[in-house]
């Protein structure tokens, strides 16, 4: 049984998922990031193959020990994808994004997807049931619109998230909570709506942070998985495998 490691290095935090053929049997974040802790990860688990997806600038040794140790496959434009993207300018696509519509097109091949993904942003990502990534819309995640208010007026104060709050708010604070925790909810419930109305058999997954908490809140039926960009780097890392060999 062969391991493969996938390494998701991403502005605020450096994953890595470790698959068993095609489980994903533990998952976790780097502390520093250095060749010297990912080679101790690729000999704990006796790596076979290996991908990185990264959007920071990364210790180009890191390439090149997983170059020497494991069948590597780094991502990029020019990687093979399960996917089409007929799409304005498809080298711009972000590598989560990427993630995204590979799992959907594996997981759920003859549906059309709509993959809502929790991060510093919001991201809706339409992949169709031909295969197609399609785009989709970006909007600014949670914290960005706590910190947003807060920095961009005199008095609003920076709050943490609370999943209790009210409709209503009787004061700053809940009505903030309410205003971006409610907005979210309404907003990815209306967007899967207006989807819902233009495609039949039509099926939503949802990922990234706090993944369990808007999935209990939200009126539609949806796919939960906050691990989906791991296993959207190791259905590209499987892929790529498939048809090299």
């Amino acid at each position: 049984m062969r391991t493969t490691i996938c390494f998701d290095f991403g502005n605020t935090r450096l994953k890595y998922g470790v698959f068993l053929e095609d489980q994903l049997t533990n998952e976790g974040t780097l502390e520093t990031g250095t060749p010297e802790e990912v080679e101790q990860l690729l000999q704990t688990n006796q790596a076979h193959r290996t991908l990185l997806s990264s959007v920071i600038n990364h210790d180009i040794r890191i390439e090149e020990l997983l170059t020497a140790n494991t069948d590597f496959l780094l991502l990029n434009a020019e990687t093979k994808l399960p996917f089409t993207i007929p799409v304005g300018k498809p080298e711009t696509v972000g590598a989560d994004r990427l993630a995204i519509a590979a799992y959907a097109t594996t997981r759920f091949p003859e549906q059309n997807n709509l993959v809502i993904a929790l991060g510093s942003c919001i991201t809706y990502n339409f992949i169709n049931k031909y295969h197609w990534f399609l785009g989709g819309s970006i909007s600014p995640g949670m914290q960005m619109r706590f910190k947003s208010m807060h920095e961009q007026t005199a008095q609003l104060p920076m709050i943490k998230p609370n999943w209790e709050f009210p409709l209503i708010g009787y004061d700053t604070r809940t009505n903030l909570l309410s205003g971006v925790m409610q907005g979210m909810l309404e907003e990815m419930d209306g967007i899967i709506d207006r989807y819902k109305e233009k495609f039949l058999n039509f099926n939503v997954l949802l990922t990234g942070g706090d993944t369990v908490n808007f999935a209990h809140h939200l009126k539609n039926k949806i796919f939960a998985d906050p691990s989906l960009i791991l296993k959207g780097l190791y259905a590209i890392s499987k892929y790529n495998h498939e048809i090299n060999n």
